[in-house]
């Protein structure tokens, strides 16, 4: 299976100055292994590599499996209530300005981030600050927004797409490909007519036991609709025995109460064979659909069976995250862990970033996080951001 790395090559000859922006924060964050992991007394804040903004927690689908709002999702019974809590765009613009000296890519992502009412003029006030914006959506909604999209000069579009049509919508919900597909086309025609290579249009797709045979078909639908390139993400998975451990380590060392955990436990990692989804990965890997694929954690082939049926068992570690990157919360929330974010250092209304960044709450998770086992915590073992940024076990 490629790595992360593979995209630089595409990203520097597609436009030299993004790509190395963005080469450049892989890069530090790849540094971030090497160097003594550090925690009280020290300015993490120039190290900020990346940053992650979630805008609104609102969304227009129900995806099954979706950590949100998905069959356990955390956002179903709490939806209305906090998406009435979203930061206004003025305090997000003094965010940026804080951030800027340090000149992190941006990640935008929801909820479906074209539900926040002013996700034009964030997005647009960090492009012409020089930050370099990509967006994570469920494409939906890209039709429509086409011509801005492209005129303001996104970066990159990461468009959640599972599956050709039919399995794809038995997942995401009935016409959702249709409408990812309008949309690609849709950008397209306005990259043609405003004579541009921007946004990068790639595919995210999270394999589960419902898609994994289909994952073929989607490559082959997807030669025609001029994507850059595909990210087959192996999935965030669970179970009791992590869920368990978690919420006691996170009790014991933060006197904090977790719930987000248990929306992964699903099971839809259950009776995935491991040796037919390399298989199925590689023939894709060894074809040329017109742009790269990648995996997201890259594994060696006999491991995948691993991956899926032995949940318990570690294939990444020491995660870099606390280190070099951040995340913000839709009501201002700062915390590291992108789909955990149940411990919260600071919140970006009362504080400067480089102050919360630096803090105590934010010391005291890398401390942790440092003297764990593996350097990571009993919940990371499948974590998404760890599949990203963790360290390759030997073997694996």
């Amino acid at each position: 299976m490629k790595s992360n790395y593979s995209l630089i090559p595409l990203l520097l000859s597609k436009n030299l100055g993004s790509g190395k922006k963005i080469a450049s924060s892989l890069l530090r964050i790849g540094k971030a292994h090497y160097i003594p992991k550090r925690d009280y007394g020290y300015n993490h804040f120039k190290n900020l590599s990346l940053v992650y903004f979630k805008p609104t927690g609102a969304c227009n689908l129900r995806c099954k499996m979706c950590g949100q709002y998905g069959e356990k999702g955390v956002m179903n019974d709490c939806a209305a209530e906090e998406n009435k809590k979203i930061l206004p765009l003025e305090t997000w613009k003094i965010f940026i300005d804080q951030i800027l000296v340090q000149k992190p890519v941006i990640y935008v992502w929801g909820g479906e981030p074209f539900l926040y009412p002013d996700i034009f003029p964030l997005c647009k006030y960090a492009i012409d600050k020089g930050l370099l914006v990509s967006v994570n959506t469920n494409g939906t909604l890209m039709e429509k927004h086409a011509e801005r999209i492209v005129s303001d000069r996104w970066s990159t579009i990461f468009v959640s797409l599972d599956a050709f049509r039919e399995t794809n919508d038995e997942l995401r919900g009935k016409g959702t490909y249709d409408k990812v597909i309008a949309g690609f086309n849709a950008i397209n025609r306005e990259k043609e007519k405003q004579k541009t290579k921007y946004p990068l249009l790639s595919i995210v797709t999270c394999v589960t036991n419902k898609n994994y045979t289909d994952l073929a078909n989607l490559c082959e639908a997807s030669k025609e609709h001029k994507i850059d390139m595909h990210i087959f993400n192996l999935g965030t998975y669970t179970n009791d025995n992590i869920v368990r451990a978690q919420k006691k380590y996170m009790k014991e060392i933060f006197d904090t109460d977790i719930d987000c955990l248990d929306a992964y436990n699903t099971g839809y990692n259950l009776g995935i064979d491991g040796q037919k989804c390399y298989q199925i990965l590689h023939n894709i890997q060894e074809k040329n659909y017109g742009h790269p694929i990648i995996t997201v954690p890259t594994l060696n082939p006999q491991k995948t069976h691993t991956y899926y049926a032995e949940l318990e068992t570690p294939v990444r570690n020491h995660c870099v995250v606390p280190w070099c990157q951040l995340n913000v919360n839709y009501n201002g929330d700062v915390h590291f862990c992108a789909d955990y974010p149940d411990f919260i250092i600071g919140n970006i209304k009362d504080t400067p970033i480089k102050e919360i960044y630096n803090g105590d709450r934010a010391d005291k998770f890398r401390k942790a996080l440092r003297e764990s086992k593996g350097g990571m915590f009993p919940g990371c073992l499948r974590c998404y951001q760890n599949m990203l940024f963790g360290k390759k076990i030997k073997g694996f």
